[in-house]
């Protein structure tokens, strides 16, 4: 046998019965949540072309992405992304549609060495997209749908971190530095190198107030008294707009009660290459990454032929199961609720028992073993299952209870009264 044969991959996993019952649960209520904000689900291709999510602007980072040809020798991809898919159907399948166009999706994406999976190369997307309008109140019911996601999913103790790249851009635009330097100054800013960037910023001729106000940035973050610190210094009005989208971005989240789980953070900047306003991510104990990414991306659908503002969010459901574990959260496992065993003469009366415990709601085991009862009972007791139910002919039916031992008489008529 290879040894290969009983392995994966490096960074990719099998998910087993508790945390596959954990995944399912948690992407059945972002499901009913997405719905019942109005936005509706659709399902990319996991396969898709390169050419999708390449571009001038560099969309997605080519090295990043698994890519192979097909029999015609185009290059293709594994889904990196599905913002990006979501873009090419409004562009194309949806472009006769009025706006605005909400989009939700929960779905695989792969990527080399990404944090958005806890740096697994295969991890589950969830998210929504909405297309369209240019709003403060889009930007804010976006950031919206994901808090409660979060609070959905089980999670207690997070916060969202809310910055705007118009802000530094508009610092940019007094320094006349190339897009090159300005790069290297936004991944500085972004890991909050001090050191590194106050040395990169000795190099360049820019103004003393404007050099002090950039190599403030990474402590620029907290309550929205920062905005307020800013707007006093002397910023152009690109600055200033940004400013001031962020402040009614926040003052639409306290009218929706949920002012309490943002902080402002104008040193965030390293996102997707098509972030061009608010942009903001999550944050929750015991993960050392972002749990959710998201922001406004206005210029990605002109990439498919069609302008059209946008902005959403995706969060990382592997992630969230991950910090729920790590926290020490109530997680419900997948559990039998009872063993169904028969002899000849009660098997169809079994089968019909199983049926109506089972739209009782009750997940119900039927024995294929035909074993005697007493060794089914220990195999009960090693799952956790509750009861044995022993069906001897068309009337007679045994239920043992494992924890106590007591075993009670009855019909199938007794037994599934009420259902």
């Amino acid at each position: 046998m290879s040894k290969w044969k009983i392995h994966t991959p490096e960074g990719v996993q099998d998910i087993l019965f508790d945390e596959c019952a954990l995944k399912r649960n948690i992407e059945e209520k972002l499901r009913g949540l997405y719905r019942s904000y109005g936005y509706f689900e659709v399902e990319t291709p996991t396969i898709e072309f390169y050419d999708v999510f390449s571009s001038d602007t560099g969309i997605i980072p080519q090295e990043t992405m698994f890519k192979f040809f097909d029999q015609q020798g185009r290059i293709l991809v594994l889904r990196p992304d599905i913002t990006v898919p979501v873009a090419r159907i409004s562009a194309s399948k949806y472009r006769e549609m009025p706006y605005p166009m909400r989009f939700s999706y929960i779905g695989n994406v792969f990527r080399y060495n990404d944090y958005g999976g806890g740096k697994q190369n295969e991890f589950t997307q969830a998210g929504v997209e909405v297309l369209g309008v240019s709003t403060s109140e889009a930007d804010a019911e976006v950031i919206a749908i994901a808090i409660n996601a979060l609070i959905t999913a089980g999670l207690e103790d997070f916060k969202l971190d809310i910055g705007q790249v118009e802000f530094f851009n508009g610092l940019m635009d007094e320094t006349k530095l190339t897009e090159e330097e300005m790069d290297r100054l936004k991944v500085m800013i972004d890991r909050k190198d001090y050191v590194g960037l106050e040395e990169l910023l000795d190099k360049y001729d820019i103004r003393a107030d404007l050099k002090k106000l950039i190599t403030d940035l990474p402590a620029l973050f907290g309550s929205a008294d920062v905005i307020e610190r800013v707007e006093a210094l002397a910023l152009n009005k690109r600055s200033l707009d940004a400013l001031e989208n962020i402040r009614q971005v926040l003052n639409i989240l306290d009218d929706y009660g949920l002012g309490r789980y943002v902080s402002v953070d104008l040193g965030m900047l390293k996102g997707l290459n098509y972030d061009t306003g608010i942009i903001f991510r999550g944050f929750t104990y015991g993960i050392g990454f972002p749990i959710l990414t998201g922001g406004r991306y206005d210029r990605l659908v002109e990439e498919f032929g069609r302008q059209c503002p946008a902005t959403g969010f995706s969060m990382g459901v592997n992630l969230i199961m991950m910090a729920l574990q790590r926290q020490k959260a109530d997680i419900e496992k997948p559990c039998i609720d009872s063993i169904v065993c028969y002899s000849q003469k009660g098997r169809k009366t079994a089968f019909e028992l199983c049926g109506e415990l089972r739209r009782q709601g009750l997940l119900i085991e039927l024995d294929l073993s035909g074993g005697d009862v007493e060794a089914l009972k220990k195999y009960a007791a090693r799952k956790g299952v509750g009861g044995v139910i022993n069906v001897s002919d068309e009337e007679t039916i045994e239920v043992h209870n494992i924890a106590t031992g007591e075993i009670n008489r009855t019909s199938i008529r007794e037994l599934t009264k009420g259902c």
